[in-house]
């Protein structure tokens, strides 16, 4: 996509220090730099931020306003002096105690990368703090180039799925567990609250995988032939955490598919029994429907025969519940 603004700049204040950026009133940025490289991290973005970034840096306003809107899906816009990439990442969020998706839109320019999480992402945030308190760590990545920056910091960020996975694929575990030790009418709930985790995972991770293979085959200054192996290495470990999803989503199928199996099976069992037990108390019921007809009867002058059908009663009932043992309906 051409570009028709001038190429992004960077203005300092007179007499401030290499890397620190005119900071317009209502303006904080948070930015670290070294070796030429400066990284600036702005989190939720607001109107007066974007407005000054357009300022500031002269981006296209295309990309200003894909920064603003909240349904952006990941992309890689490559502009003549700098790159706009947008990615999606899963996020756990503790208080709603679910997955969300937290989106990170990036400007990469050969000396500077913006990157603009629309919430807290602890994978990113905490990477900028590492950076910032360590020098030598500092200077090691940024030394190398703002592309190697950017491969770190989405390094960083894939990376982080793989222990939200390992802790799904315990999960799935422990309901299979639940569901052949007699718990599978309380896990009905719990199955459905992990495929949705798994949708809302595969949700992120989609569309990403096209951006990132779109990133691996960009060539810019600051994106050089020697960053492919990096990017590949990223790309490979997209494709891990979809190939994990996947099984993951068939996990979660075959245990719902299994637990509906095992509810069945016992419902069976319920109306095997009750329904033997309905078949056995069948005869008696005639028997006590006939006696209990008002018309003279044999045997009504003496409580012998009363007794004699009793007995009569019992044995029937046990006959039956005999052959039904022997034929395995009880």
């Amino acid at each position: 996509m051409p570009n028709l603004l001038p190429r992004p700049r960077l203005r300092t204040r007179p007499g401030s220090l290499p890397g620190v950026l005119e900071e317009p009133d209502g303006i904080e940025p948070d930015v670290i730099a070294s070796g030429g490289v400066r990284w600036l991290n702005l989190e939720r973005p607001r109107e007066a931020d974007r407005e000054w970034l357009e300022r500031e840096f002269g981006f296209h306003p295309l990309a200003i306003e894909d920064v603003a809107s909240r349904n952006q899906r990941p992309k890689l816009d490559a502009y003549d002096d700098y790159l706009f990439i947008v990615l999606h990442f899963p996020v756990f969020d503790k208080a709603q105690d679910r997955l969300l998706t937290a989106e990170v839109d990036m400007f990469v320019g050969p000396d500077f990368l913006i990157t603009l999480p629309d919430q807290n992402l602890p994978p990113l945030a905490a990477m900028f703090e590492r950076y910032r308190a360590r020098e030598q760590v500092r200077e090691d990545v940024f030394s190398k180039g703002s592309g190697y920056l950017l491969y770190k910091i989405v390094d960083t960020c894939v990376d982080a799925s793989f222990p939200m996975l390992r802790k799904m694929g315990a999960k799935l575990d422990q309901l299979e567990d639940d569901i052949f030790e007699g718990r599978s009418d309380k896990i009905v709930r719990e199955i459905s609250n992990a495929k949705q985790e798994i949708i809302n995972f595969r949700r992120a991770v989609r569309p990403m995988r096209a951006v990132l293979r779109d990133l691996e085959r960009t060539k810019q200054r600051y994106l050089t032939e020697d960053l492919d192996i990096y990017f590949d290495d990223i790309t490979d470990a997209a494709e891990r955490i979809w190939d994990l999803l996947e099984n993951y989503k068939e996990v979660a199928e075959a245990l719902e598919d299994s637990n509906e199996s095992v509810l069945s099976h016992r419902l069976n069992e319920s109306l095997r029994v009750l329904t033997a037990f309905s078949v056995a108390l069948l005869p008696l019921t005639l028997i006590a429907s006939i006696f209990g007809m008002n018309f003279d009867l044999p045997g009504d002058e003496g409580l012998l025969e009363f007794w004699i059908v009793i007995v009569l009663m019992f044995a029937i009932l046990g006959g039956v519940l005999l052959f039904f043992r022997r034929r395995g309906y009880l």
